[in-house]
């Protein structure tokens, strides 16, 4: 089979019926978003969860593209001063997440100078691939395939001399600006998914397109899932950075693929594509709503247990919703208490059955909370 080329200009067309489809799922998603937004702003553990859901994020991301590294690695290697390659890798796609987040809240626009310094720090040291041209769009062919002979390509993507081009056109389309490269004039039976779709439409077609521009020599796939957070962000869809479908993507690994690469060439199947990806994010916002009210309850209970209204235990075991692994030295760093008010309180979180310690080391024990572990 010859390997799929190219792509077209955003944005895309599909019928009336199939718009009809994709806009009752999103009424659908909308009003699990609605939800999740008021359950964030009520948590007791609002700030904790966010940081360990963007870690769980970046862990699924990278394993789109064949990392073995699991969210429990993260954790015990989080201190470690000679990490694995694999884990820096986790880490530099959550650092690049995290300045992302941080310029959208500072008013930034997505555009080609935020997507270029992301990349950059995404590609940083001891990441998989070519690193050296880390933040620059590609100046050679590039192409998708099981092998490194272009012969064996599934996917062939635009010229490099095109990409200021394209990426022009997808730039616009974001950030729901005309542009004159939009011209299309669709039949009586057609819609165009224009620059003023909903966001939910919008952010399937802009992950796909980017992922088919293929800008970078590496790393476009996981630039391309960051984008898709911080997309839901500007636009306003939900008021917290949680909008975190690599999970989903990642257990149907060859179906998102395949409908990738079904919106290539000179006849692309838009409708598949949004239509899958819609599904995915119906399932993430159930799956968070669930975590978010298990991880809200196990927090609620753990200070019913307690039962103390201001007492340093409280903090120590809202800081385990933070670092489910830890230490004396880090909760008392963090809390900025004694150690020794550190060992007690996390002492009495063991006596309590609130979390577990490693009790075959005598120095540097790891406490645990196991039952957090569980529900992310």
């Amino acid at each position: 089979m010859s390997a799929v080329k190219g792509i077209n200009f955003l944005p895309p067309i599909v019928t009336t019926n199939e718009a009809l489809q994709l806009y009752q799922k999103v009424a659908e998603i909308k009003s699990l978003i609605g939800k999740l937004n008021a359950e964030l702003e009520h948590s007791v553990v609002n700030s904790q969860l966010i940081q360990m859901l963007t870690l769980s994020e970046s862990v699924q991301s990278t394993r789109i593209e064949g990392t073995q590294v699991t969210f429990a690695d993260m954790i015990e290697e989080a201190t470690k001063k000679n990490k694995s390659d694999e884990v820096t890798e986790v880490e530099n796609y959550m650092n690049a997440l995290s300045e992302g987040i941080e310029l959208i809240h500072g008013g930034n626009p997505i555009s080609t100078r935020l997507i270029q310094n992301l990349h950059k720090i995404l590609m940083g040291k001891n990441t998989r691939g070519t690193i050296a041209n880390a933040g620059e769009y590609r100046k050679i062919q590039n192409f998708i395939g099981p092998t490194n002979r272009i012969e064996d390509a599934s996917y062939i993507p635009i010229g490099a001399n095109e990409i200021s081009s394209y990426m022009t056109n997808l730039e616009y389309f974001i950030n729901s600006m005309a542009h004159p490269s939009f011209q299309k004039n669709p039949n009586s039976d057609s819609v165009l998914l224009d620059e003023n779709s909903d966001i939910l439409i919008k952010t399937a077609i802009m992950h796909a397109q980017f992922e088919s521009i293929h800008p970078f020599l590496d790393g476009n796939g996981r630039m391309g899932r960051i984008l898709i957070v911080l997309n839901t962000m500007q636009d306003g869809l939900i008021n917290k950075p949680v909008f975190f479908v690599s999970d989903e993507l990642e257990k149907e690994r060859i179906r998102y693929y395949n409908l990738l690469n079904g919106i290539r060439g000179s006849s692309p199947d838009w409708f598949s594509w949004i239509n899958f990806f819609l599904d995915a994010c119906n399932r993430m916002a159930k799956s968070m709503l669930d975590k978010l009210d298990g991880i809200t309850s196990l927090a609620s209970l753990g200070l019913q247990k307690i039962s103390k209204d201001s007492s340093i235990i409280n903090h120590v075991w809202l800081t385990t919703f933070r670092k489910p692994f830890v230490t004396v030295k880090e909760i008392s760093d963090h809390l900025d208490v004694s150690v020794s008010t550190s060992r007690k309180a996390l002492n009495q979180l063991v006596d309590l059955d609130l979390i577990d310690v490693d009790k075959s080391k005598k120095k540097n024990k790891l406490y645990v909370n196991y039952d957090l572990l569980r529900l992310l």
